[in-house]
């Protein structure tokens, strides 16, 4: 999400261009740089959460930017919110011992 934001404040001052220019200094493919632009169709209150989500420390993030990607795709932030929600209960371990 920080990302996401970082990139748009490139574009919007004028620093890069476009997409394409972010992805060729990225040295990532321009599918790739829309992929994590996409996250800022998230509510905001959504991208507030993914922005204080707790560092990991060891591993993988266990909310990557695939999983999101759905819910970005979505519209309607009632909706997002709801797919939130579900993603974040996914994630809860287990309870008990």
């Amino acid at each position: 999400m920080a990302l996401a934001l970082r990139l748009q404040r490139l574009v919007q001052s004028g620093e890069v261009t476009d997409y394409a220019d972010l992805a060729r200094l990225g040295h990532v493919t321009r599918a790739r740089v829309t992929q994590v632009m996409n996250l800022l169709n998230l509510a905001p209150d959504i991208q507030e959460e993914l922005l204080f989500l707790p560092r990991t420390v060891k591993g993988r993030d266990p909310i990557r930017e695939r999983h999101l990607r759905p819910i970005a795709a979505i519209l309607d932030w009632r909706k997002q919110r709801r797919m939130w929600k579900q993603l974040l209960a996914a994630q809860q371990p287990a309870n008990g011992g």
